[in-house]
C-alpha cells in the first residue's frame, strides 16, 4: 500500500516533511515500516497551496528517491498546506495519471488502500461519477473514482458526509461484485483552507494514520506513519474522520452505510 504525508500550519519548505526527517516520505518509499509493502516505487506526487485558490500539482512515475527534480522542488517551495504521496500500485498501471494527489478546482485528494475486487466492478464505479465531473477522470484507479464520486456527493458543502456516501457506494459494489476485504483506506484531502483525513476498513486492518502538532513549526503533520522516532505522535483510531483547522482538531465517527447506498 501507499504512504503519504500532509501538513497544515505556518508555511514551511516541503522538504521538511518530504525529505529531511529521519523517516521522511522519501525514506518510506524505500523502507516503509507500517504497511505490507516496504517499497513504494510506482510514482509520487505533490499538491500544494500558495497564492492561488487551486493547488499546484507535480506528479511523476519515477521512484521518489531517484528524482532530483523532486528534491530540488521541495527544497525551494514553501506552503502553508500541502499533500505528498508515494505510490504502491494495487493493480492499475504505473502512469502519471494514476499518481496521487488528484486535484479538481480547489480540492486535492490522496488515498492509501483499496476497494476489494475493483477490477470486477470498475465499470459500475465509473457510472457513479456524475457527468459534469467525468471529464476529470484521467486515470484508472479506485482512488480517483472515490474522489470524483465524493465531489458528486457534495464535498463542497459536507466533507464528512460526502466521503461517507461515496465510500458507502463503493463498499456496496464490492460486497455485490467484488471481494473482501471490501474497503481499506486512509485518505487526506483539502480545499486549501482545512485539511481532512479519514481512516476506515471493513475488517480489522485499517491502514495506519497519525498526526502531530509542532510548537516549533506552529503546524501539524498528518501521516501514514511517524516521520521521526521518539516524537509524540497521536494515532487516529479506525472508523474516524478528522478535521484539522489551525491548531484545532476534530475527530468524529466515520461510518459509511453501504446498505443504504445499495438500496
Amino acid at each position: 500500500m501507499c504512504r503519504w504525508a500532509a501538513y497544515t500550519g505556518t508555511p514551511i519548505f516541503l522538504e521538511d516533511i518530504v525529505s529531511r526527517p529521519g523517516h521522511s516520505l522519501i525514506h518510506q518509499s524505500q523502507c516503509a515500516s507500517e504497511c505490507k509493502s516496504a517499497i513504494n516505487a510506482d510514482g509520487f506526487g505533490l499538491a500544494w497551496y500558495g497564492e492561488r485558490e487551486e493547488p499546484g500539482l507535480f506528479r511523476d512515475i519515477l521512484p521518489a528517491w531517484s528524482d532530483p527534480n523532486l528534491r530540488s522542488l521541495t527544497a525551494q517551495v514553501k506552503s502553508h498546506l500541502f499533500l505528498a504521496h508515494v505510490r504502491a500500485s494495487t493493480g492499475t498501471a504505473t502512469s502519471r495519471n494514476n499518481c496521487h494527489p488528484f486535484a479538481v478546482g480547489r480540492w486535492s485528494f490522496m488515498h492509501n488502500g483499496q476497494i476489494g475486487g475493483y477490477d470486477g466492478l470498475r465499470r459500475d464505479a465509473e457510472m457513479l461519477i456524475p457527468d459534469h465531473l467525468y471529464a476529470h477522470r484521467k486515470g484508472a484507479t479506485d482512488s480517483e473514482a472515490l474522489f470524483l464520486i465524493a465531489l458528486g456527493e457534495g464535498l463542497d458543502d459536507d466533507a464528512k458526509g460526502a466521503l461517507e456516501r461515496a465510500t458507502g457506494r463503493l463498499e456496496a459494489l464490492s460486497r455485490e461484485k467484488g471481494t473482501g476485504p471490501h474497503v481499506r483506506m486512509t485518505v487526506a484531502f483539502s480545499d486549501g483552507k482545512r485539511l481532512y483525513a479519514a481512516r476506515y476498513a471493513t475488517d480489522d486492518k485499517a491502514p495506519t494514520l497519525y498526526h502531530r502538532w509542532s510548537e516549533t513549526r506552529i503546524g501539524r503533520a498528518v501521516v501514514s506513519e511517524p516521520l521521526e522516532t521518539g516524537e509524540c505522535w497521536e494515532a487516529v483510531p479506525p472508523g474516524s474522520f478528522c478535521t484539522f483547522d489551525g491548531e484545532a482538531v476534530t475527530v468524529e465517527p466515520f461510518a459509511p452505510d453501504c446498505l443504504a447506498r445499495a438500496a
